[in-house]
């Protein structure tokens, strides 16, 4: 197992987890998220912290100790302070609004596009053009945020798509004119 993996994970006084039938729980100020656990692994729940606890015969649970631990690091970090994603719209009418758990994008498409956000993530848009999803899920965020850009990734000529805040996109020259 890693050594990363052999570190608790530190509680705050505002969560509180609870393990019961190989099903952890994790509570805090921004929302509830409950976690599977594999056989192999065990888990020492208290107060202050949690501990993860690995059969160190076999193979697989050796293995998934460090993830099993990361995850439920995740899953602390997201209940108490949560996880922000910032989407940057680039190109000439593209727009953004949202309206409850729908997002609408025009991308310079025929039609605009309407997305339905999971019911984890909030989205908040900053001048049309900038997109702020926050959730507590890591995971469902991240995935919600792939699937945004998928409908207009950047493109290296112009520079044009929805690119991630502070992400630089290497450009490409364009094509060379006759006979120069």
């Amino acid at each position: 197992m890693s050594r990363l993996g052999k570190r608790p994970v530190a509680l705050s006084s505002k969560i509180t987890a609870d393990y019961k039938n190989r099903q952890l729980k994790v509570k805090g100020p921004i929302g509830e998220m409950q976690f599977d656990i594999p056989a192999g692994v065990e888990l020492d729940v208290n107060k202050e912290d949690i501990k993860v606890i690995v059969n160190f015969d076999e193979r697989e649970s050796r293995v998934m100790g460090g993830t099993i631990r990361s995850l439920i690091n995740n899953m602390v970090v997201g209940v108490d302070e949560g996880f922000k994603k910032v989407l940057v719209l680039v190109g000439v009418g593209y727009r953004a609004q949202v309206s409850g758990q729908k997002l609408t994008l025009a991308l310079g498409y025929s039609h605009p596009i309407e997305y339905q956000l999971p019911k984890v993530v909030t989205a908040q848009v900053d001048g049309t053009t900038k997109i702020t999803l926050t959730s507590c899920d890591k995971q469902v965020l991240g995935q919600t945020a792939a699937e945004i850009r998928k409908y207009r990734p950047p493109e290296p000529y112009k520079g044009k798509g929805i690119l991630f805040e502070g992400e630089q996109i290497i450009r490409k020259a364009g094509k060379a004119g006759k006979g120069s």
